[in-house]
């Protein structure tokens, strides 16, 4: 592994501090910040949400709205600067709500990250901790997270997950950097 990470992946459960993380990764690269947005304003709840995250960015980001062509957004953006993808999991609920299957488009993604020449950091949901969902659709979903979350890992030079605002590295491992 390079010692300056050009893919990164940065998991956790809701509320770990992983968008935190993720930004503070994407800072230490010099020059611009693209941050690209894939949740969408449905209800005033979300609006609430997207507000206080680029509340927290600050200044300095230019921001990138893609809720489901993100292999095309990264693709556009490439050196322009280091991306930022927030989130993973709503990037693939977008796409379930709209395709049966969305394996063609997490290859497409996987195919694309592999090509960047800028750093890209991707923020993603850990859901595989919790208990089994009641329901299909809901067992479905986090069986194909987990899918595309093992994916995006196997493509990326640098994991990390976030635990209670703590940053614990996952990839590459001590000793093999």
């Amino acid at each position: 592994m390079s010692s300056d990470p050009r893919i990164t992946m940065v998991t956790g459960g809701a509320r770990s501090g992983k968008s935190a993380l993720a930004e503070s990764i994407a800072a230490r690269h010099p020059g611009a910040r693209i941050y690209i947005a894939t949740a969408e304003a449905r209800d005033d709840e979300m609006t609430q949400r997207i507000g206080r995250h680029r509340d927290r960015r600050g200044t300095g980001w230019q921001t990138v709205e893609e809720p489901r062509d993100l292999a095309s957004a990264l693709a556009r953006t490439d050196g322009q600067g280091v991306r930022l993808v927030d989130c993973l999991t709503l990037w693939l609920s977008n796409l379930m709500a709209d395709e049966d299957r969305p394996d063609p488009q997490v290859r497409r993604l996987c195919a694309v990250l592999g090509a960047q020449q800028s750093p890209v950091v991707l923020v993603t949901n850990e859901l595989g901790l919790g208990i089994v969902p009641e329901n299909a659709l809901a067992r479905r979903f986090r069986d194909e997270h987990g899918w595309m979350n093992q994916a995006v890992a196997g493509v990326a030079d640098e994991v990390w997950m976030a635990v209670s605002g703590l940053p614990l590295r996952l990839k590459p491992q001590r000793g093999t950097s």
